[in-house]
């Protein structure tokens, strides 16, 4: 049998050497954030690929109300070209009144697309309810949709999500916890007791001793100047240094949806022997005809006939053969077995269950 090659192994390879890291690219500042905001709003200048809803209509009369227009009672307006839309941003840490922000306008109702509208004046606000931008303009939309008379119709991408670069004007200013207090915490993104022990002996040994302590696997309390001024440059300072992560635990993560495999270089396998076969499953279709009885009167038709057969195939018969995992094996070494035995993806996941299962994959097998 041929040498089968998992394409869709993705394998990552603990090198040889650890590389240092600095501070910022392995932590954050706790309070020092994105805030999310979301607000609703509407989009006109459609060609006549708004929305059908009455929701829309209702949110134009009110639109239309505020600005002075009173629609007569019971008139219900049906314009093509507006459509309702939910709007959602980004406010960065420390964004000041008058600063812009890119916005992400999104169709909430039946409309076709969104090329070529323009948001109205529109809130945006957090959680809390407060309005801390407001949204207008003319949106990007990179999707296209096009429709022909006979009902065929073609669409490339989403044109129903458009955005909107530097769309939204901030108002206020979110508070942080960057300026209260006389210090400041560090939050791994991954954590790791070994890590922060070494990113608290790093500071210390530049900053002074006790200037920096642990508080958990993910949090490092340093002691901060009082002065804003001061603090920007001591953060600078701390961003800077460099760290020694320590290796990540050995995982195996199978996505069991796309039958993409991730391997750590940490992974081991103890003594264990491996035997892999498969089954092959055949249907073939065919038709045949079927003859009425002389003076039924029935019609002589075509019916289909369907043909399974099952092949259990021993791939050892092929040239493959039981392999053997030795004591420590490391991650290149059961690769290669497996690809020895022409394991296709799925039959991949199935051998590194079995391990898992009988106590000889020294991992944490994960599988989403």
């Amino acid at each position: 049998m041929k040498h089968l090659i998992l394409s869709v192994l993705i394998l990552f390879f603990s090198a040889q050497f650890v590389y240092a890291e600095r501070i910022k690219d392995l932590a954050s500042i706790a309070g020092v954030r994105n805030n999310q905001l979301i607000g609703y709003g509407l989009v006109v200048g459609l060609n006549k690929s708004g929305d059908k809803t009455k929701f829309t209509g209702q949110s134009m009369r009110s639109m239309l109300a505020r600005l002075g227009l009173t629609l007569p009672p019971g008139v219900d307006p049906k314009s093509k070209n507006i459509a309702a839309v939910a709007i959602h941003a980004d406010l960065p840490a420390f964004a000041k009144p008058g600063q812009k922000i890119d916005v992400t306008v999104s169709s909430i109702g039946d409309a076709k697309s969104l090329r070529g509208g323009s948001l109205l004046m529109s809130p945006l606000k957090g959680a809390d309810g407060k309005v801390y931008a407001i949204a207008q303009g003319n949106l990007v939309v990179g999707g296209l949709s096009a429709s022909g008379k006979d009902g065929s119709k073609i669409t490339v991408n989403n044109p129903s999500v458009g955005r909107i670069p530097n769309g939204a004007s901030v108002e206020q200013h979110v508070e942080t916890s960057f300026e209260k207090g006389n210090s400041l915490v560090f939050n791994l993104h991954n954590s790791d007791f070994t890590t922060v022990h070494r990113m608290v002996e790093a500071i210390n040994k530049v900053l002074g001793p006790d200037t920096a302590r642990a508080l958990d696997g993910t949090s490092v309390k340093v002691n901060a100047p009082l002065d804003p001024s001061q603090r920007v440059s001591f953060v600078s300072i701390i961003e800077n240094m460099e760290v020694f992560p320590d290796a990540a635990p050995a995982r195996v993560i199978v996505n069991s949806r796309s039958g993409t495999v991730v391997i750590n270089g940490n992974v081991r396998v103890q003594p264990t022997a491996v035997s892999h076969g498969s089954l092959t499953v055949t249907i073939s279709e065919s038709d045949q005809l079927s003859q009425p009885n002389p003076l039924s009167g029935g019609d002589t038709a075509v019916v289909p006939q369907s043909e399974i057969t099952i092949e259990e195939r021993n791939l050892a018969m092929d040239g493959n053969h039981m392999f053997v995992f030795n004591p420590g094996v490391t991650l290149d070494q059961i690769v290669k077995a497996v690809n020895k035995v022409g394991a296709g993806p799925s039959d991949l996941v199935a051998i590194l269950e079995a391990l898992k299962s009988a106590g000889a994959l020294r991992a944490e097998l994960i599988i989403i």
